[in-house]
Protein backbone atom coordinates (compact mmCIF):
# COMPACT_ATOMS: atom_id res chain seq x y z
CA UNK A 1 0.00 0.00 0.00
CA UNK A 2 2.79 2.14 1.11
CA UNK A 3 4.66 1.05 -2.44
CA UNK A 4 0.99 2.12 -3.94
CA UNK A 5 0.72 5.76 -2.80
CA UNK A 6 4.81 6.72 -2.93
CA UNK A 7 4.74 5.41 -6.52
CA UNK A 8 1.78 8.01 -7.12
CA UNK A 9 2.94 11.14 -5.54
CA UNK A 10 6.35 10.26 -7.74
CA UNK A 11 3.60 10.31 -10.75
CA UNK A 12 1.88 13.09 -9.93
CA UNK A 13 5.34 15.20 -9.18
CA UNK A 14 6.44 14.11 -13.05
CA UNK A 15 3.25 15.48 -14.32
CA UNK A 16 3.55 19.00 -12.80
CA UNK A 17 6.97 19.44 -13.92
CA UNK A 18 6.39 18.04 -17.35
CA UNK A 19 3.72 20.79 -17.24
CA UNK A 20 4.88 23.31 -15.86
CA UNK A 21 8.41 22.74 -18.29
CA UNK A 22 6.87 24.16 -21.63
CA UNK A 23 5.62 27.44 -20.34
CA UNK A 24 9.24 28.40 -18.24
CA UNK A 25 10.33 27.52 -21.82
CA UNK A 26 8.26 30.57 -23.61
CA UNK A 27 9.13 33.05 -20.71
CA UNK A 28 12.81 32.51 -21.41
CA UNK A 29 11.91 32.78 -25.24
CA UNK A 30 10.11 36.13 -24.66
CA UNK A 31 12.59 37.41 -22.23
CA UNK A 32 15.19 36.90 -24.92
CA UNK A 33 13.54 38.03 -28.12
CA UNK A 34 12.61 41.24 -26.01
CA UNK A 35 16.51 41.64 -25.24
CA UNK A 36 17.20 41.87 -29.24
CA UNK A 37 14.35 44.04 -29.44
CA UNK A 38 16.17 46.50 -27.37
CA UNK A 39 19.39 45.81 -28.82
CA UNK A 40 18.39 46.97 -31.98
CA UNK A 41 16.52 49.87 -31.03
CA UNK A 42 19.10 50.79 -29.73
CA UNK A 43 21.56 50.16 -32.67
CA UNK A 44 18.87 52.16 -34.79
CA UNK A 45 18.55 55.21 -33.16
CA UNK A 46 22.64 55.13 -32.58
CA UNK A 47 22.63 55.14 -35.90
CA UNK A 48 20.03 57.78 -36.81
CA UNK A 49 21.79 60.07 -34.55
CA UNK A 50 24.91 59.60 -36.03
CA UNK A 51 23.50 60.43 -39.68
CA UNK A 52 21.51 63.38 -38.36
CA UNK A 53 24.97 64.74 -36.90
CA UNK A 54 26.37 64.22 -40.30
CA UNK A 55 23.65 65.43 -42.31
CA UNK A 56 23.70 68.71 -39.42
CA UNK A 57 26.73 69.84 -40.88
CA UNK A 58 26.51 70.03 -44.48
CA UNK A 59 26.06 73.50 -45.43
CA UNK A 60 25.85 75.13 -49.12
CA UNK A 61 28.88 77.13 -50.60
CA UNK A 62 29.21 80.27 -51.23
CA UNK A 63 27.99 81.07 -55.32
CA UNK A 64 31.10 82.17 -57.23
CA UNK A 65 31.35 83.77 -60.70
CA UNK A 66 32.19 81.12 -63.56
CA UNK A 67 35.41 82.41 -62.74
CA UNK A 68 35.67 80.69 -59.45
CA UNK A 69 35.74 84.38 -57.06
CA UNK A 70 32.95 85.58 -55.20
CA UNK A 71 30.42 86.99 -57.28
CA UNK A 72 30.44 91.03 -56.96
CA UNK A 73 27.24 93.07 -57.30
CA UNK A 74 26.68 96.22 -58.73
CA UNK A 75 27.03 98.88 -56.23
CA UNK A 76 25.73 102.94 -55.68
CA UNK A 77 22.68 105.15 -56.07
CA UNK A 78 21.58 105.07 -59.11
CA UNK A 79 21.39 100.90 -58.72
CA UNK A 80 17.85 101.75 -57.19
CA UNK A 81 16.24 102.79 -60.23
CA UNK A 82 17.25 99.71 -62.24
CA UNK A 83 14.13 97.52 -62.91
CA UNK A 84 13.82 94.37 -60.33
CA UNK A 85 13.00 92.22 -63.03
CA UNK A 86 12.75 92.02 -66.88
CA UNK A 87 15.02 92.50 -69.48
CA UNK A 88 16.20 95.92 -68.09
CA UNK A 89 17.09 94.50 -64.49
CA UNK A 90 20.36 93.70 -63.80
CA UNK A 91 19.67 89.60 -64.52
CA UNK A 92 18.32 90.60 -67.87
CA UNK A 93 20.79 92.81 -68.99
CA UNK A 94 23.42 90.17 -67.50
CA UNK A 95 21.86 87.77 -71.05
CA UNK A 96 22.78 90.31 -73.53
CA UNK A 97 25.23 91.89 -75.45
CA UNK A 98 25.96 95.32 -74.30
CA UNK A 99 24.06 97.81 -76.90
CA UNK A 100 21.01 95.51 -76.60
CA UNK A 101 21.61 95.36 -72.27
CA UNK A 102 21.68 99.44 -72.25
CA UNK A 103 18.51 99.49 -74.59
CA UNK A 104 16.54 98.10 -72.12
CA UNK A 105 17.29 99.98 -69.51
CA UNK A 106 15.15 103.69 -69.15
CA UNK A 107 18.06 105.01 -67.57
CA UNK A 108 20.24 104.52 -70.76
CA UNK A 109 17.78 105.59 -73.67
CA UNK A 110 19.82 108.91 -74.47
CA UNK A 111 22.94 106.59 -74.67
CA UNK A 112 20.88 104.64 -77.00
CA UNK A 113 19.59 107.02 -79.23
CA UNK A 114 23.13 108.20 -79.61
CA UNK A 115 25.14 104.90 -80.23
CA UNK A 116 22.20 104.05 -82.51
CA UNK A 117 22.62 107.48 -84.76
CA UNK A 118 26.58 106.63 -84.83
CA UNK A 119 26.17 103.45 -85.52
CA UNK A 120 28.13 101.46 -83.04
CA UNK A 121 25.50 99.27 -82.13
CA UNK A 122 26.87 96.04 -84.13
CA UNK A 123 30.64 96.63 -83.10
CA UNK A 124 29.76 97.56 -79.41
CA UNK A 125 27.93 93.84 -79.47
CA UNK A 126 30.14 91.78 -81.05
CA UNK A 127 33.10 92.89 -79.28
CA UNK A 128 34.19 90.93 -76.45
CA UNK A 129 35.50 92.12 -72.97
CA UNK A 130 34.85 95.73 -72.84
CA UNK A 131 34.28 98.11 -70.09
CA UNK A 132 31.78 101.20 -70.74
CA UNK A 133 31.35 104.00 -68.99
CA UNK A 134 27.41 104.63 -69.88
CA UNK A 135 26.65 108.33 -69.24
CA UNK A 136 22.91 107.77 -67.63
CA UNK A 137 19.95 110.46 -69.28
CA UNK A 138 20.96 112.97 -66.91
CA UNK A 139 24.51 113.58 -68.05
CA UNK A 140 23.61 114.22 -71.75
CA UNK A 141 20.42 116.86 -70.54
CA UNK A 142 23.40 118.56 -69.11
CA UNK A 143 24.77 119.35 -72.68
CA UNK A 144 23.40 122.56 -74.20
CA UNK A 145 20.85 121.69 -76.92
CA UNK A 146 22.37 122.95 -79.77
CA UNK A 147 25.14 121.44 -78.87
CA UNK A 148 23.77 118.17 -78.73
CA UNK A 149 21.61 118.14 -81.48
CA UNK A 150 25.12 119.33 -83.22
CA UNK A 151 27.11 116.32 -81.68
CA UNK A 152 24.52 113.71 -82.79
CA UNK A 153 24.29 114.74 -86.22
CA UNK A 154 27.83 114.32 -86.89
CA UNK A 155 28.46 110.47 -86.96
CA UNK A 156 31.74 110.93 -87.29
CA UNK A 157 32.29 113.43 -83.86
CA UNK A 158 29.62 111.06 -82.33
CA UNK A 159 31.48 108.31 -82.80
CA UNK A 160 35.03 109.29 -81.60
CA UNK A 161 32.76 110.95 -77.91
CA UNK A 162 31.05 107.71 -77.63
CA UNK A 163 34.43 105.79 -78.11
CA UNK A 164 36.24 107.45 -75.91
CA UNK A 165 33.47 105.98 -73.19
CA UNK A 166 35.12 102.43 -74.25
CA UNK A 167 37.70 100.35 -72.65
CA UNK A 168 38.77 97.21 -74.68
CA UNK A 169 38.76 94.76 -72.06
CA UNK A 170 36.90 93.93 -68.61
CA UNK A 171 37.53 96.36 -65.58
CA UNK A 172 36.34 94.97 -62.14
CA UNK A 173 36.18 97.31 -59.08
CA UNK A 174 39.53 96.22 -58.39
CA UNK A 175 41.27 96.92 -61.74
CA UNK A 176 40.03 100.38 -61.37
CA UNK A 177 43.18 101.05 -59.10
CA UNK A 178 45.30 100.85 -61.65
CA UNK A 179 44.51 104.64 -62.49
CA UNK A 180 44.34 104.99 -66.49
CA UNK A 181 43.17 103.26 -69.19
CA UNK A 182 43.29 103.43 -72.72
CA UNK A 183 39.49 103.88 -74.81
CA UNK A 184 38.95 102.66 -78.24
CA UNK A 185 39.12 105.96 -79.37
CA UNK A 186 43.11 106.10 -78.56
CA UNK A 187 43.11 109.10 -75.79
CA UNK A 188 42.81 107.62 -71.91
CA UNK A 189 40.69 108.30 -69.44
CA UNK A 190 42.09 108.71 -65.55
CA UNK A 191 39.66 106.63 -62.93
CA UNK A 192 40.17 107.70 -58.98
CA UNK A 193 38.95 106.35 -56.05
CA UNK A 194 38.16 103.43 -53.89
CA UNK A 195 35.90 101.28 -52.82
CA UNK A 196 32.03 101.87 -53.76
CA UNK A 197 33.05 105.58 -54.97
CA UNK A 198 34.81 106.25 -58.14
CA UNK A 199 35.09 109.54 -60.26
CA UNK A 200 35.90 108.76 -64.48
CA UNK A 201 37.65 112.33 -65.30
CA UNK A 202 35.42 114.99 -63.80
CA UNK A 203 32.51 112.11 -63.37
CA UNK A 204 31.22 110.12 -60.79
CA UNK A 205 29.86 106.71 -60.81
CA UNK A 206 26.54 106.26 -59.61
CA UNK A 207 25.79 102.45 -60.30
CA UNK A 208 28.96 100.03 -61.33
CA UNK A 209 29.68 96.75 -61.79
CA UNK A 210 26.89 96.10 -64.19
CA UNK A 211 27.47 92.93 -65.92
CA UNK A 212 26.41 92.22 -69.64
CA UNK A 213 27.10 89.32 -71.55
CA UNK A 214 30.50 90.90 -73.38
CA UNK A 215 30.39 93.92 -70.87
CA UNK A 216 30.97 95.39 -67.62
CA UNK A 217 29.82 98.71 -67.48
CA UNK A 218 29.74 101.72 -65.17
CA UNK A 219 27.07 104.20 -64.98
CA UNK A 220 28.30 107.51 -64.73
CA UNK A 221 26.57 111.25 -64.50
CA UNK A 222 28.73 112.86 -66.74
CA UNK A 223 29.55 113.19 -70.45
CA UNK A 224 33.25 112.59 -71.29
CA UNK A 225 35.19 114.56 -73.56
CA UNK A 226 38.02 113.85 -75.61
CA UNK A 227 41.07 116.33 -75.60
CA UNK A 228 41.92 116.05 -79.09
Amino acid sequence: MRITMNRARRTAVAVVAAAALPLSLAACSSDDDSDDQNESSESSGSDDGAADEDGGTDEAPPEEDASGDMAAEPFGPACAAVPSDGAGSFDGMAQDPVATAASNNPELSTLVSAVEAAGLGDTLNSTENLTVFAPVNAAFAEIPEEDLNGLLADPDALGGVLTYHVVGERLAPEDLTQGSFETLQGETVTVSGEGESWQVNEASVVCGNVQTANATVYLIDGVLMPQG
